[in-house]
């Protein structure tokens, strides 16, 4: 009876695990692309991560967007290494998912195997 009732707890988890999906953890909620470049642009991000987030000398690659959303927003409010904190105050979270919108609509760079000069 007791292993009875474990599945049965454990089959409920599993039901509940299973209707939270990580697409619907990750999505970001809708931003504007137009409006994100112009905060990526005025904000200074483009000074460490580059016009189109290719990363530099001090800023991290963005492009392709290596997050989800949630931890997008999450590294942005609470940096590791150089970068500054944007708090709520700074940068709210629709500007965030402006911001992110716009990195995700940036062309991903070309697979190298298609770049004939670089499969000699």
């Amino acid at each position: 009876m007791k292993a009875i009732r474990i599945l049965i707890v454990l089959g409920a988890m599993a039901s509940l695990l299973a209707a939270q999906t990580p697409a619907a953890q990750n999505a970001a909620p809708a931003g504007n692309v137009e409006n994100g470049k112009k905060i990526f642009s005025a904000y200074g991000c483009y000074q460490c991560h580059g016009y189109v987030g290719q990363g530099g000398g001090a800023g991290a690659r963005l492009n392709p967007v290596p997050l989800t959303f949630p931890n997008f927003t999450k590294y942005v409010r609470h940096p590791a290494g150089q970068m500054p904190p944007y708090t709520a105050k700074v940068v709210t979270d629709q500007e965030l998912a402006d911001i992110f919108a716009y990195l995700q609509s940036i062309p991903k760079p070309p697979d190298v195997k298609s770049i004939p000069i670089l499969n000699n």
